[in-house]
């Protein structure tokens, strides 16, 4: 496995339709959607196996005080395999002038963001308006 790391944003439909599907995010039931927010989003970092997207990483940010990793995903046969945490790590890096990194971690996630520095919050509730069902 060799993988190549890129700070892209422009994807074909079906590459992030599989890698969403891959980890069951409804997300990738609307892959020309995500296209585009790849395309507004601050910040995309990705990983690949030759031509196949096979990790990917999103921040929207503030441009001075706040970055917000919406989206972490590797696909399933690359996880635990230190994607992710190269991912994240290029993320801290670029934001390290930042006051804060923040996301939301769902529940056997939040260990994982633990090793890569990351708190939990406390008295702090995540809450959210969508018609997404993952």
């Amino acid at each position: 496995m060799n993988i190549e790391y890129k700070s892209i944003k422009d994807f074909t439909p079906r590459e992030l339709q599989d890698l969403f599907l891959s980890v069951n995010w409804s997300s990738g039931s609307y892959p020309d959607k995500l296209v585009i927010a790849m395309k507004n989003s601050d910040a995309v970092f990705t990983a690949w196996d030759n031509q196949r997207l096979v990790g990917l990483i999103n921040v929207l940010d503030d441009g001075i005080m706040t970055a917000y990793i919406h989206y972490l995903l590797i696909m399933p046969e690359y996880q635990r395999s230190g994607i992710g945490k190269s991912l994240v790590k290029m993320v801290t890096d670029k934001y390290s002038s930042f006051l804060r990194i923040l996301l939301i971690a769902y529940g056997s996630e939040t260990e994982f963001y633990k090793h890569c520095g990351f708190e939990i919050g406390e008295e702090k509730v995540p809450m959210f308006i969508t018609s997404l069902w993952t």
